[in-house]
């Protein structure tokens, strides 16, 4: 599957954008980095820690991994953010990866970590925090971009937690997008990784991309790893934005 690749720096913290025909390519492409970052995650440390993003774009890559070839005792699965909806709610992030993808396949319950939401935004975020209390940096965190460059639920003008001593777990009380109430995983945290991998696709993201491009102090730019961040992006969208 053919990509094309631009930096937007060659420093740290540097984004790599990696330009795609079309959503299919991002999906095959995605599958791929997943599988391999697992691999490798496996192979080194004996377990593969991933923090899955919700929307619509992952949930194709997810039904794909259902019949992936990996050792699926091995990994953790953790969420970027949820709503706070019942938990069998099909709007819920969790609810999305499990029909998708994650009770279809032989990994153990007690090692898909969802964010008990359910409970409110303050508790499930201060339940997730407890979660995580122990679990060190990530091995790949998955991240979409939203219309007015959030991600997860951390959004324009409000708290993202980026300095090193913000918790784990934000709650948000205000979001713009219902429901108002969500627990998003805070900036420092979604860092606290070794691999990032954003996927963008649709047209309704072309401003958010182009302003991200163009240096605005956007959410997705508060992810920030010394080793750099992936975006997966149609190329269309990355010629529009000028890359």
């Amino acid at each position: 599957m053919s990509a094309t690749e631009a930096q937007d720096d060659a420093g740290p913290g540097s984004v790599r954008w990696i330009g795609v025909a079309d959503a299919a390519a991002l999906r095959q492409i995605a599958y791929r980095r997943i599988l391999d970052a697992a691999a490798r995650a496996i192979e080194r440390r004996g377990r593969f820690l991933i923090v899955l993003a919700g929307g619509n774009t992952p949930r194709g890559i997810y039904r794909m991994l259902r019949t992936a070839d990996t050792d699926w005792s091995r990994w953790q699965v953790y969420f970027g953010d949820e709503r706070c909806l019942p938990a069998d709610y099909a709007e819920r992030n969790s609810r999305m990866a499990a029909d998708a993808w994650l009770d279809r396949t032989p990994i153990p319950q007690d090692q898909v970590h969802a964010i008990p939401a359910e409970l409110g935004a303050r508790a499930a975020a201060l339940a997730y925090a407890q979660t995580l209390r122990c679990v060190g940096d990530f091995d790949l965190v998955l991240l979409g971009l939203g219309e007015d460059g959030h991600t997860a639920s951390l959004f324009p003008g409000r708290d993202w937690g980026v300095a090193a001593s913000a918790p784990d777990a934000l709650a948000v009380f205000d979001a713009p997008k219902p429901p108002p109430q969500r627990v998003s995983l805070s900036a420092a945290r979604l860092s606290r990784t070794r691999e990032v991998l954003f996927l963008v696709e649709g047209e309704a993201k072309r401003s958010a991309l182009a302003r991200w491009c163009g240096g605005a102090d956007i959410p997705a730019r508060a992810i920030h790893l010394e080793s750099g961040v992936d975006v997966i992006v149609e190329s269309q969208l990355l010629c529009a934005a000028g890359v």
